[in-house]
């Protein structure tokens, strides 16, 4: 008897879905530029770090820049304890920790259109240009006060030897 009532709702279940036809479909969707295709690193690439200086030479501006690593997590207690600067177990603040073993500054161009972002009147980006970006690394001149100074950092977006963008970090 059980079989036949497994029997009759397996046959009506079928029966039910009979007409109905569906069609997974599966699709993988890169964000734009940061595909790679190809041997070799990808030709976008974010980093953090600080700016150097940023100066212009001839019709474009170059840029030195120390890259730094901004570890989050259990990645940046564990590097921190190692460091010396927490007791191991204790969490380090702001879930933030930022290594920088080297000094030693790369040379980036800098696009003339990049989007830079600095903290002017809070947490929230403003805009500005390469040039004041330039006065406000420089200390000459420079066209506003921040809100925070730039010592906090930067993320950068890289496309082979040009940054495309800069934005100031918050570090509280």
């Amino acid at each position: 008897m059980k079989l036949a009532c497994l029997c009759v709702a397996v046959c009506a279940l079928a029966a039910a879905g009979c007409g109905t036809t569906t069609k997974t479909v599966t699709r993988t969707v890169t964000a734009a530029g940061t595909g790679k295709t190809g041997a070799g690193p990808p030709g976008q690439v974010a980093e953090f770090g600080y700016v150097k200086s940023l100066v212009r030479s001839g019709g474009r501006y170059r840029m030195h820049f120390d890259p730094a690593l901004m570890l989050s997590g259990e990645t940046a207690n564990v590097a921190a304890a190692q460091d010396g600067v927490i007791q191991p177990g204790e969490p380090v603040p702001n879930d933030n920790y930022v290594v920088n073993e080297g000094k030693r500054l790369f040379m980036y161009f800098v696009a003339p259109n990049a989007r830079i972002t600095v903290l002017k009147s809070g947490v929230q980006g403003t805009r500005v240009t390469v040039e004041e970006l330039a006065r406000l690394v420089s200390h000459h001149n420079p066209p506003f006060k921040l809100f925070e100074p730039l010592t906090t950092g930067f993320w950068i977006v890289v496309n082979i030897d040009t940054v495309r963008a800069l934005d100031q970090q918050y570090r509280p």
